[in-house]
């Protein structure tokens, strides 16, 4: 990004092994607009509870974040350990400490290594740079395989705007209001309620419609920063601006949705799971949910078996109107089932299910709701990287 004021940093603190970056921070050269949402699990890790009081004064400049200690269950230590982070990096940087958050990841149960984190805060401020978001990317990896970062620009009153999303996760991914960690900073001038309003229906759009494992984590937020660099006018919800704005936003979250679906752990395929004609909305995402995170229809994707019975059952099991014999099924431009009957072309839509990303459609025939969600399959290494992995 040229000059959107914003710096970043990544650095090995000792957390992981093998020189392994694992502490990353954030910067913006000005104080930014900050909104956040955070995890629904009502355990809590300490960096969540920290974070999640400080985005209520919605301006923020810094954040820090390490991977590898997700100083989750670790009681009043874990509370003042999360809470000197932000101290000393707002000492280093030279601002109020109430305007840095603080954000975790990886096992659970286990106190930070404070002393080495102390000791290398000063060399991560050193390290910002407007080119350290690669490094940062990699500093908030755990079990992920690649960085996912992706970039967006748009023009608003006259003037480019730049957006940049960083994510992490690649298991226990199922949000209820956030997901994972994902940082989002662009360099817009904006309402700090209008930021919040577009903000959450891109995570609802995006991150609250992907599901790996069916799991939340304690750890998980999502923080976006907005400061201003770009010195666009403000924009009201009326405008055309808006409009672009919006656009520019839930293009970027549906784009690192996706490369955390790519990335999921031990996954070999990208699902989307599409229910249309549902009494409502709200009904055909709860029945789209319940086949993505059935473990029996994820192990038919991965077998790939177009074992349409499968999700003919998960389909029964939620508390949604369905009229039982007029239920069709589609695997791409597939037809298997009509009216609840299988139509003779399980070999067809086995081809389909060789591929690496593809379309289950549900027509439930009943209304006009509608929802997507995205999904993988799940696999027999997705069991030996969990099976493995401490907490």
């Amino acid at each position: 990004m040229s000059d959107p004021g914003f710096l970043a940093s990544g650095i090995s603190s000792g957390i992981k092994e093998k020189n392994k970056k694992d502490l990353g921070m954030l910067f913006s050269e000005q104080p930014a607009t900050a909104v956040g949402v955070f995890t629904t699990n009502k355990i809590k890790a300490a960096p969540v509870l920290i974070s999640k009081e400080k985005i209520k004064q919605k301006n923020s400049q810094a954040i820090i974040v390490n991977s590898g200690n997700a100083n989750a269950c670790t009681g009043d230590m874990g509370l003042k350990d999360a809470s000197d982070l932000c101290k000393l990096t707002a000492q280093e940087l030279g601002i109020s400490e109430k305007l840095v958050m603080v954000s975790s990841t990886g096992i659970i149960g286990v106190t930070l290594p404070m002393d080495k984190m102390k000791t290398n805060i000063p060399h991560l401020v050193n390290s910002l740079s407007p080119m350290g978001l690669n490094d940062f990317a990699e500093a908030i990896m755990t079990t992920d395989t690649i960085p996912k970062i992706v970039m967006k620009k748009a023009m608003i009153n006259s003037k480019e705007v730049k957006f940049c999303g960083i994510a992490k996760g690649s298991g226990m991914i199922m949000p209820r209001m956030a997901t994972l960690l994902a940082f989002i900073i662009t360099d817009v001038a904006i309402n700090p309620d209008l930021l919040d309003d577009v903000f959450i229906e891109a995570v609802n759009n995006s991150f609250n419609r992907i599901t790996i494992d069916g799991e939340t984590s304690t750890n998980d937020m999502v923080i976006m920063m907005a400061n201003g660099r770009a010195e666009n006018s403000f924009f009201s919800k009326e405008s055309s601006d808006y409009q672009t704005f919006k656009s520019s936003l839930n293009a970027l979250f549906s784009d690192l949705s996706k490369l955390i679906l790519r990335d999921a752990e031990g996954a070999t395929k990208t699902i989307y799971v599409r229910v249309e004609e549902a009494k409502s909305n709200e009904e055909a995402k709860k029945i789209a949910f319940q086949i993505a995170n059935s473990n029996l229809v994820k192990t038919a994707f991965f077998g790939e078996d177009p074992n349409w019975g499968r999700i003919l059952s998960a389909i029964g099991t939620v508390d949604a109107e369905i009229i039982p014999g007029r239920i069709d099924i589609s695997f791409d431009d597939v037809i298997v089932v009509e009216n609840s009957t299988s139509t003779g072309m399980e070999l067809q839509a086995k081809q389909i299910l060789v591929k690496k990303e593809f379309q289950v459609t549900i027509n439930l025939h009943i209304g006009q709701g509608t929802a997507e969600v995205g999904t993988t399959d799940l696999t027999t290494e997705y069991v030996k990287i969990n099976a493995s992995y401490p907490s």
